[in-house]
């Protein structure tokens, strides 16, 4: 097909994009904030009158952000009559004459913190069209939020499967010494490999890319990565195919179960798996019972946090506004029934959204699942917070009942903040009361614990080389006249607690992060 001579222009495309200054940080200094805020808000118009000049990236901002038709000539000399002709000959640009526009999205991100160009179809922000089955979609919110999610250290090799464009394996580009992509959709691979081309022709050293087509695990069978990263087809509703990009053919959360039940295997020792993924909520069953059914019974450590839950005629909405349907139409009408009777057939309440992290565990020991909600904004990339979840987590199972967690020394995280709240005293009619104790991260996810004044007295007394949580207890006790042996077991429990959020830190952690 056409597209796939997309690749042949792409690395020439993105070199001349970028020195033009065609990147994000390039477009808002130019159109300026108001305009540049218009363009992600998808009001072309806003974004025209600020590129109506005559200069280089004007140009290239009406003719690949907003797809304007322009002429012929003025294209190539800017693109030059190599890359002009080469987008003509992958059918990414269509000529009428004198004049030409551009079919395909060409756009600039910044992602794990580098300058990147994104090739897909064009999406209905700028272009007044309703995305088609085959529709291969450049980077969403979805995509955002699974990058920010995934650690970017380094690592050997990584496996981003249903690719798309390819813009999680850009993400790992930095950091990944091989990658393998898949994708059912070969028009989607023909964007990744374009998306690959254009990257590798920015920097000096880029990494070994495999691109595979084929179904789910189906291209990598028998073989394991150091870090899976997926952003599924996770849509739930009927087992149907709408658009490739989000419809797994899955009856409702059937494609999220079958990528979290089969990554596992697909792991080394010590890999991790990310995904973003969705699942149903009914009457009387548990969402976390439910994800932790799909995973196996040994060998895995899973986090799986969940950011929302959309009630099913807030969903259905929602996705039939992704795909550019006017809710309401005839056609939005129907399908809402369609969608809605089959919710209400299997019985489905609700459809919780979030993000779901796996690490390979010895295959004798027993998998231990943590699944917890995110009820709280923050803006801080999760990815660092799950690398050093399981590190802590790990910590923690390496360790052996009550009396082991107490011979050991922690320190508060810097941006632990102490919270006391009163409300007014309702009883007297005057003052105020206090309620509750908090202790909050500051950074991360923001994770905060309601402390009794006892706990909070002792999380004040420890230091990494002071001493350790049974001897500070011990003394808290003496002086207060309580009995340690009968509040160890809960004090024991509460830092178990606060270490997993990352509230507490174990000496040991802190130690060798500082090594």
């Amino acid at each position: 097909m056409p597209l796939s001579r997309l690749v042949d222009v792409s690395g020439a495309l993105v070199a001349l994009l970028r020195d033009s200054q065609f990147t994000a940080s390039g477009i808002r200094r130019h159109l300026g904030a108001p305009a540049t805020d218009a363009l992600y808000r998808g009001e072309p118009a806003a974004v025209r009158r600020a590129a109506l000049d005559d200069s280089r990236l004007s140009f290239l901002v009406r003719f690949f952000l907003l797809h304007d038709t322009l002429p012929w000539e003025r294209c190539r000399d800017v693109l030059g009559e190599e890359v002009a002709q080469g987008l003509l000959n992958a059918s990414a640009l269509r000529r009428e004459g004198d004049l030409a526009r551009m079919l395909i999205d060409v756009r600039p991100h910044v992602l794990s913190g580098r300058d990147q160009w994104v090739f897909s179809d064009a999406d209905a922000s700028m272009v007044e069209h309703v995305p088609g089955p085959d529709h291969v979609l450049g980077v969403g919110a979805a995509s955002i939020s699974l990058l920010d999610s995934v650690p970017t250290s380094p690592v050997g090799s990584v496996l981003d499967l249903g690719t798309g464009s390819g813009v999680q394996a850009l993400g790992q580009s930095a950091c990944a010494e091989h990658l393998t992509v898949t994708d059912v959709h070969p028009r989607a691979l023909s964007f990744a490999h374009a998306t690959f081309r254009g990257a590798a022709s920015t920097v000096s050293v880029f990494p070994e890319v495999e691109v595979l087509e084929g179904s789910w695990f189906e291209p990598v069978a028998g073989r394991c990565f150091d870090r899976i990263i997926t952003n599924p087809p996770f849509v739930v509703g009927p087992p149907a195919v709408g658009h490739v990009y989000r419809d797994s053919g899955l009856a409702l959360d059937g494609a999220s179960r079958l990528v979290l039940s089969q990554a596992p295997r697909h792991l080394r020792p010590g890999g991790t798996a990310h995904a973003v993924a969705a699942w149903v909520h009914r009457e009387g069953e548990s969402w976390r019972s439910r994800v932790a059914s799909w995973l196996p019974s040994h060998g895995v450590q899973a986090w799986v946090l969940q950011r929302d839950v959309a009630d099913p005629a807030l969903y259905v909405g929602t996705w039939l506004r992704d795909e550019s349907l006017d809710p309401r139409s005839a056609e939005a009408a129907r399908r809402t029934g369609e969608w809605l009777d089959f919710f209400e057939q299997e019985g489905v309440t609700g459809v919780g959204f979030g993000f779901v992290a796996l690490e390979r565990l010895p295959d004798d020991e027993p998998s231990e699942v943590v699944a917890e909600e995110l009820h709280h904004d923050f803006h801080d990339p999760l990815g660092p917070e799950v690398e050093e979840y399981f590190v802590r987590n790990n910590w923690l199972r390496s360790l052996r009942g009550v009396q082991e967690v107490l011979s050991c020394r922690f320190g508060l995280r810097p941006s632990v903040a102490q919270e006391r709240v009163s409300v007014a005293d309702a009883a007297t009619g005057m003052g105020f009361k206090p309620a509750v104790q908090r202790l909050s991260r500051m950074d991360g996810p923001r994770f905060s614990h309601e402390v009794d004044e006892h706990i909070a007295a002792i999380v004040s007394g420890l230091h990494p080389e002071g001493l350790s949580l049974g001897e500070v207890v011990h003394l808290y006790c003496a002086a207060h006249d309580l009995d340690a042996a009968s509040v160890l077991p809960e004090i024991s429990a509460a830092v178990v607690d606060l270490v997993r959020h990352g509230l507490l830190l174990p000496a040991d952690l802190i130690t060798e992060e500082a090594a």
